[in-house]
């Protein structure tokens, strides 16, 4: 079987499992994609003055990009848009071919893990059994596998093409559920980064633990594309290039690109991100894309038109920014076929 073949194989064995993954295989898929992700070079990402990669990642200004905004442990939002074609885009195949071929990019915009609102109901179940000690943990396992599910996905698909995907870090990118270095605790229907944090001791202890914690660290919070700027949310306010690259030692800045709330972002701040970072275009010719707060449709507009926010928890979106022309949010923001299939292939 070809090496994307065996890849396809894979990623539907994954989706079409209904347990956690075996923590050798977990340990196995994030502890090679964080030996990609810290041994990026340069180029790609500017070296902090520790000489590990940056925060900040240049994407490759020839290639068709697909930005999949938060995923919240739905992997068949992943296969979906790695099994489209996006003929208007320059990808006229579906997008692994284009990856594997080195003819288009894939971006993950954060949030990986942790069900919203589809999932509120289990959460409540996952919540007694927490309390009871995951004595019992079937609604627990479910989110896991799925939560989990999307981790090994990016891990193999990083180590794969490791020059054309990139992921950012999102807010939920808190696998200890600590409190700093620019991380919160989580809790929205209950106290799910705590039963997270509870569950993977308990049952995914050391090494598998160890690289989901160091995959968060490593992956990077700003993505540089010709015309656009990408992060999770929108930035709190101006951060320039060596606090971007200077991440790890400024929780500032880890915060005030994934935490951001609507209307909390200094006046300003998208226009002068974009100025900063792409001088050679006018700043009201580029965007700059989000996701983090959900919409209602396919995409909010925001700062005068220029923070493009497109994450709908309960539709299939992907943004698509052009490599030869203005970025038009009503023809460049997608939404998706769900495939839960992924190919013949």
């Amino acid at each position: 079987m070809s090496t994307v073949g065996a890849l396809i194989r894979t990623l539907r064995n994954i989706s079409e499992r209904s347990t956690p993954p075996a923590a050798d295989d977990m340990a196995l898929a994030l502890k090679a994609a964080c030996a990609v992700l810290d041994n990026e070079g340069a180029q790609l990402r500017p070296a902090d003055s520790g000489g590990l990669p940056g925060g900040v990642v240049y994407l490759r200004p020839e290639l068709p990009l697909v930005a999949l905004p938060d995923i919240h442990g739905r992997v068949e939002l992943v296969l979906s848009a790695l099994s489209a074609s996006y003929p208007d885009h320059g990808v006229d195949e579906p997008l692994l071919y284009a990856l594997d071929s080195g003819r288009a990019q894939l971006l993950f915009v954060g949030d990986y893990v942790h069900a919203e609102a589809r999932a509120r109901d289990r959460w409540m179940h996952a919540f007694e059994e927490f309390t009871g000690g995951f004595k019992k943990h079937a609604a627990m396992d479910q989110e896991m596998n799925e939560s989990l599910g999307v981790l090994q996905v990016f891990g193999l698909l990083k180590q794969a093409y490791p020059d054309n995907v990139h992921g950012l870090k999102g807010n939920h990118e808190n696998i200890s559920n600590e409190e700093g270095e620019g991380n919160h605790a989580f809790g929205k229907f209950v106290l799910e980064g705590a039963m997270v944090a509870e569950y993977m001791q308990r049952f995914y202890p050391g090494a598998p633990l160890e690289a989901v914690y160091r995959l968060e660290k490593s992956l990077p919070l700003l993505a540089v594309g010709s015309s656009f700027l990408v992060s999770h949310a929108e930035p709190a306010r101006f951060f320039e290039r060596e606090e971007v690259i200077e991440y790890r030692s400024s929780p500032d800045v880890v915060e005030g690109l994934t935490w951001t709330d609507n209307d909390q972002a200094e006046p300003g701040s998208v226009y002068a991100m974009l100025g900063h970072y792409l001088r050679h275009c006018e700043p009201q010719e580029a965007v700059y894309l989000g996701g983090h707060r959900p919409v209602e449709n396919l995409y909010a507009l925001r700062a005068g038109g220029r923070y493009v926010q497109f994450h709908n928890p309960s539709r299939y979106i992907a943004a698509t920014p052009p490599v030869n022309r203005l970025f038009d949010p009503e023809r460049d923001v997608l939404e998706l076929k769900k495939n839960k299939v992924l190919f013949d292939g």
